[in-house]
């Protein structure tokens, strides 16, 4: 089975499990029904996206951070609080479905405590947080600005409608 094949059937299965879209409207199928969310993993590794989508489906990891440069340098939009989006495993299978619950945007140095926390990772010290996300942006980042600590992350929060 393709990657494409596996996200449409855990898609289909998804959506009849959270009644995404119990009844079709009168002039066909509702859009949802048609394209999946789209479809990413965390961390910039395999073993990461594995060991984070850990955190996620035990219920330890309900927010996440990325910096807005990637955003911009990637032409994506950033989340919006009621969107959905598929969460691969490190092996690119889809494990889970997300709904984002709430975005921030602040700078790098600006982000708090319960932020960390919510992270779910280490110790969920903001120290910590502040120590690998600093690391992690400098290694995986997709633009070409560098780090800053004034640098605007967009802190997202979600929760799991359905896990597979």
């Amino acid at each position: 089975m393709t990657d494409a094949e596996d996200i449409d059937l855990f898609w289909a299965a998804a959506r009849h499990q959270t009644r995404t879209n119990p009844v079709p409207g009168y002039l066909g199928s509702y859009a949802g029904d048609a394209v999946a969310p789209p479809a990413w993993s965390f961390g910039g590794s395999p073993e990461q996206a594995d060991e984070l989508l850990g955190l996620v489906l035990d219920g330890t990891k309900t927010a996440t951070a990325s910096a807005l440069w990637d955003y911009e340098h990637d032409d994506e939009p950033i989340p919006r609080v009621g969107d959905l989006s598929i969460v691969l495993d490190g092996a690119d299978h889809p494990r889970g479905l997300l709904e984002t619950t709430h975005v921030d945007v602040v700078p790098f140095d600006q982000v708090d405590a319960e932020h960390a926390d919510l992270e779910g990772e280490g110790d969920r010290t903001l120290d910590y947080w502040r120590e690998c996300h600093e690391q992690f942006f400098r290694t995986h980042a997709s633009h070409t600005r560098g780090f800053s600590p004034t640098m605007p992350v967009v802190l997202e929060r979600f929760r799991v409608l359905y896990p597979r």
